[in-house]
């Protein structure tokens, strides 16, 4: 089953490579990866079609292995669109392989989506993984799992473990790194969503950088 779906995606997708379309896109995600040129839309019709004609296969996990390895980044979002369909068959053993996703081929637009859907669905069935994993992330030297660590609870709402929030960020608000800095400001702009006080007396208190400030403040004047 997972050479045939595989199979099938590569053929799938390499009929509607679009060469005109793939440097363009390359050039939006900043030459980071090889591109087949398949815009989102028409990607995500072909997404559904191979789900309609093989099925979501038992194996999902080598399946999302061996499109996470192929290198055009379009494999990559149709691996992504299976974990949607699978994320109620995460259970804890799973929690590596999710580390190896966010931590391979890195950038925004895989770690995004695992940071609050994978990583935030898996983390909402076993509370007990939160804070171990989450303040390792934050102290340790992937970028990327730190963003996941801040960015996992998007859409957590009120069910958002403010003090863990509010703890992590402070661990990593003196970072230089862009990407660190947009996701605090990220986290706290969905978290004022629920709790706007909260966040603006947190915000008042806390040295940030002024991206995070700005983007945390951004709907709250």
């Amino acid at each position: 089953m997972t050479c045939a779906f595989t199979t099938a995606a590569i053929r799938l997708l390499a009929s509607h490579a679009d060469a005109k379309n793939a440097g363009p896109m390359e050039r939006y995600m900043k030459n980071q990866f090889p591109f087949l040129g398949i815009k989102a839309p028409l990607r995500r019709e072909l997404s559904r079609q191979l789900f309609r004609e093989h099925g979501i296969p038992q194996d999902w996990e080598q399946v999302v292995a061996r499109l996470w390895a192929l290198p055009e980044r379009e494999y990559q979002y149709v691996a992504m669109d299976l974990l949607a369909k699978t994320k109620k068959q995460l259970t804890p053993e799973h929690l590596p392989l999710v580390v190896k996703w966010i931590t391979t081929k890195s950038w925004w637009d895989t770690v995004d989506y695992l940071a609050a859907h994978t990583t935030g669905t898996l983390f909402s069935r076993y509370p007990e993984l939160i804070r171990p994993n989450t303040t390792d992330w934050v102290k340790g030297d992937n970028m990327w799992l730190a963003r996941t660590a801040l960015l996992f609870q998007l859409s957590y709402k009120a069910k958002t473990d403010r003090e863990l929030l509010f703890a992590l960020i402070e661990s990593c608000a003196a970072s230089k790194e862009f990407f660190i800095q947009k996701a605090i400001g990220w986290a706290l702009r969905e978290y004022a969503k629920t709790e706007p006080e909260a966040v603006r007396g947190f915000v008042e208190r806390t040295v940030l950088s002024n991206l995070s400030r700005r983007e945390a403040l951004k709907h709250l004047g």
